[in-house]
Parts: C-alpha cells; structure tokens; sequence
C-alpha cells in the first residue's frame, strides 16, 4: 500500500528531549515517517531531520509513521550497537498509551498472538499461529469513556504494528487507525490515537539506566 498524499507535519520540525555525546532522544509527531520511505516524495522522515543537525545519528528503532512519541537515535557506531542489543535482548522497557473503541471486559490483561504481514494487503499484519514471531502486549485501562477506553500497553516484543492488531483482536480497535480501525472507531479521530510516552534504557557510555517520558497529546 503506497503513502498516498504524504504530507508530514513541518511544526514543530523536530522536537530534541535530550541529547549527549552518544544518544539523542526525540519526540516524533503523528504522520511522519521513521525512516525516508523508497520514492523521492517520501524522503521526509525523522532520520532525515536529525541528520540535518547529527550527521552521525542513526535510527535503533522505530515508530510506525501514524504513532507518536519517543524515538531514540545513536549519535556513533559504538553506542548503536550498544543500544540494539538492548532492544534486542527486551532489555528496555516501553509504555505507550491509547485510547481504543468500546470497554474492555476485564481490567488489565496481556495477548499473546504470533504475527505476520498480510502480505497482499500489506502494510498490514495479522495473526497466524502457524507462521507468525511471537509478539506479546500487556495492558491495563486507565480510565473509560463515553464510548471508548484509554488504555496503557506494555509491548514485551516489538512487532510491526503489534499493538494496533492486538488491540484489534481484543475487538477494541485504537481510533484513528486507518489501516485496522473499523469505519466508527476510525471516525472518532482525526489521527490514530497511540503515543508511544516512556522508554528506559542503559546509557552505552556509563550503563546508568536512562528514563524518558513524553507528554500524551489527545
């Protein structure tokens, strides 16, 4: 499926939460690209900001182009391979926040179901038991609405589009999401309601674990 109309957001260019010698914490708006896509128009992205001002930054992990919130870049070789085995090994700690169609059943839960790319319509992903990686996403709701819920999520794994399909297995699909969201929960938002809003990881320099917090915007 093509980006069609990309037209990322140019205000605030680029939100810097703190940078050093060896990392750079960013707040990525909602619907702008990780990294620049394959066509020319699509060259706009968070990578292609920060490197305008840290030559050397280099992404570690990413956000889909619709989530918001913290980002972390490695601003040398030695602290990205640092960080990725941190992301590899489930090392660091991810909370994100949501606000999803209906009320959850029970309080707090996690779903365990492997994913894979719905290759003909992808993006998209989907669950298969048979072929899908392991992706398991903890949740707990905070607090519910006229018609809808706004839920913390605690992604153990760190799949494509994990949360939007876990939620949507759920029958709670996260509003505003174009690709997963039926035609009421989709209307409910003007942009797909999912902040990515902490992060801890250990510094690559001095192994003191770091704690990042990004402010929720809806």
């Amino acid at each position: 499926m093509a980006l069609l109309n990309y037209q990322p957001p140019l205000s605030p260019y680029l939100r810097i939460i703190y940078q050093d010698d060896d990392i750079v914490i960013l707040d990525k708006p909602s619907g702008l690209l990780s990294v620049p896509g394959k066509a020319p128009e699509h060259a706009d992205s968070l990578q292609a900001r920060v490197q305008r001002v840290f030559p050397s930054a280099s992404i570690v992990h990413r956000l889909d182009m619709a989530t918001s919130g913290i980002m972390l870049m490695a601003m040398n070789k030695a602290a990205h391979r640092h960080l990725s085995r941190q992301f590899e090994l489930r090392q660091t700690e991810k909370s994100y926040e949501a606000i999803v169609y209906g009320w959850p059943s029970e309080e707090s839960g996690e779903v365990n179901l492997p994913l894979i790319c719905d290759w003909p319509n992808r993006p998209k992903q989907m669950v298969d038991h048979e072929r899908g990686k392991k992706a398991l996403t903890r949740w707990q709701v905070l607090s519910k609405g006229k018609d809808t819920s706004r839920i913390e999520l605690f992604p153990i794994t760190g799949r494509s589009h994990q949360l939007r399909v876990h939620m949507l297995s759920l029958g709670h699909p996260i509003i505003g999401d174009r690709l997963y969201a039926h035609p009421t929960a989709l209307s409910l938002a003007s942009r797909l309601h999912l902040h990515a809003k902490y992060l801890s990881f250990n510094h690559p320099s001095n192994g003191i674990k770091q704690r990042f917090f990004s402010p929720v915007p809806f």
